[in-house]
Formats: structure tokens, C-alpha cells, sequence
């Protein structure tokens, strides 16, 4: 069974309209309660889905960017083997002592520009780890939100079946509380 948070809405207005037929105040207003808090559970729903999918694109990107910065780490320790082994070479003399040492300064050249790309990539992974963070940090606060408002849903379905104001007014309460959450997500 999947949860899809807007068939949930659809399913959660059509009851409410049934009971609205009955011309019942009370249980209008209890019904368009429902309708209300079926949607905020649904947008809920689909924000805390967004913001899921956000913390996983961005942890999988960040894995990417370490990936880089790993292989621009290993090339730029292959590039100062070389330069070592191109002084020694330089050191100890002979016909191409010179351009060893050319060689050996070359790298040191190359080997600057490879650390920056490292350390780029390293701070590309550090704000991406911290975006993905953030986008579940989100995706707990939607979570309880979501179900704070799908539970007044159902206190709203046990104030039409009691006729009792104590539960609508309690659907209410939550319902409240689950649009704060769903606020603090978006404001912490």
C-alpha cells in the first residue's frame, strides 16, 4: 500500500462531503475541518517527500565531490614522488642534472594547482553535507507535522461518529500544533 498524501486528501474531502449531506451544523463544521486538515496533511506530505529526496541528492553529490577531492589528493602525492625522485636525480649529477631539476620544479607548480582543486572539492563536499543536513532536518519537522494534522483527521472522524465537540476541538489543537511544526521546519 503506498502512501500518496494527495489521494489521502481526495479520500478525506468525499468522506467530509457525505457528512456535510446530513445538514447537520456541527458536523459540517467538523467536516470541512477534515477537508482543511486532509490538505495541510497532504502539502505536508509532499514538502517532507521533497525534502527527503533533497537530503539524499545532496549527501549523494557530496560522496562525488570527496571522490574528487580523494583522486586530486592521490594525484598530488604522485606529483611530489616525482619531484622527489626528479631532485635526486638532479642531485646527483650528471649530463641531465639540469633538466631533472627543471622537471623537479615543474612539479611543484603542478602540485599547487592540484591542491587547490583538492581543497575546492573538499569545500563543495562540506556545503553539500551540510545542505543535505539541513534538508533532513526539514524533512523530521514535515514528518511530525504530517502526522500530527493525519491524526486530528482521525479525532475529527471520532468527533462525526460521537457528535462530541471535545474531539473537534482537539482535531483543532493538533491541527494547530501541525502547522507550527510544519512553520518551524522552514524557520530553524
Amino acid at each position: 500500500m503506498t502512501h500518496d498524501p494527495a489521494l489521502e486528501a481526495h479520500e478525506h474531502a468525499e468522506n467530509a462531503e457525505h457528512a456535510a449531506h446530513e445538514h447537520d451544523p456541527f458536523i459540517s463544521r467538523v467536516s470541512i475541518t477534515v477537508a482543511v486538515l486532509a490538505v495541510l496533511a497532504a502539502t505536508a506530505g509532499s514538502l517532507e517527500t521533497i525534502e527527503a529526496g533533497g537530503a539524499i541528492t545532496s549527501s549523494s553529490e557530496a560522496v562525488l565531490a570527496q571522490d574528487k577531492a580523494t583522486d586530486a589528493w592521490n594525484e598530488f602525492q604522485a606529483d611530489s614522488l616525482k619531484k622527489h625522485i626528479y631532485g635526486i636525480a638532479a642531485d646527483a649529477g650528471g649530463a641531465n642534472a639540469a633538466k631533472y631539476a627543471g622537471t623537479a620544479k615543474e612539479q611543484t607548480g603542478k602540485q599547487a594547482e592540484v591542491k587547490k582543486t583538492a581543497q575546492d572539492d573538499e569545500a563543495d563536499r562540506d556545503k553539500l553535507l551540510s545542505a543535505s543536513r539541513h534538508h533532513e532536518h526539514r524533512h523530521h519537522w514535515l514528518t511530525a507535522a504530517a502526522t500530527l494534522l493525519e491524526i486530528g483527521i482521525a479525532i475529527c472522524t471520532v468527533a462525526i461518529i460521537t457528535r462530541r465537540r471535545t474531539f473537534w476541538l482537539g482535531s483543532l489543537g493538533l491541527g494547530a500544533v501541525g502547522l507550527v511544526l510544519a512553520a518551524a521546519a522552514y524557520l530553524t
